[in-house]
């Protein structure tokens, strides 16, 4: 057996992670038939999606900012300030996201991650499922994945 030896750096190095980026994709898309049919197809990057909620003043009352990936609408921060909770503003953000990834982007399904504190609930009321639970992430804090199929 040949002995190597390695130099292992912490550094943050863009170029190096964009590398490693390619260097992964083109060795997954080598591994999996599903990823080497994305290659070249609009389905093969992300999209960004956003949706804002503007009170009468034009002042940000609440947002989502998410992206669509292949199938998948992948729902990244939803929040709606204070004075406006409670007034279904989260339920009507998630709503439109929903129909502009099911209805311009073809997607079929949902993912959010949430934390124990913020707003499992929220989303099982959607009808979303948890897939996931991660406790202790961090540490004093559970963090669940929750999904929906869309239709």
């Amino acid at each position: 057996m040949v002995s190597r030896m390695f130099r292992l750096e912490t550094e943050v190095d863009k170029a190096r992670r964009d590398l490693l980026r390619r260097r992964l994709r083109d060795t997954n898309t080598a591994a999996s038939p599903v990823l080497r049919a994305l290659r070249g197809t609009p389905g093969e990057r992300e999209a960004p999606l956003h949706v804002w909620a503007l009170d009468a003043n034009g002042d940000l009352a609440g947002g989502l900012v998410g992206h669509t990936w292949t199938a998948w609408l992948h729902v990244t921060y939803l929040w709606v300030d204070g004075g406006h909770r409670g007034a279904g503003l989260g339920s009507r953000l998630l709503a439109e996201a929903e129909r502009v990834a099911a209805a311009e982007r073809a997607c079929t399904a949902s993912r959010v991650e949430t934390w124990d504190f913020q707003a499992p609930e929220f989303y099982k009321r959607q009808g979303y499922e948890v897939v996931c639970v991660i406790p202790d992430y961090p540490p004093g804090i559970t963090e669940y994945t929750l999904t929906k199929a869309l239709t």
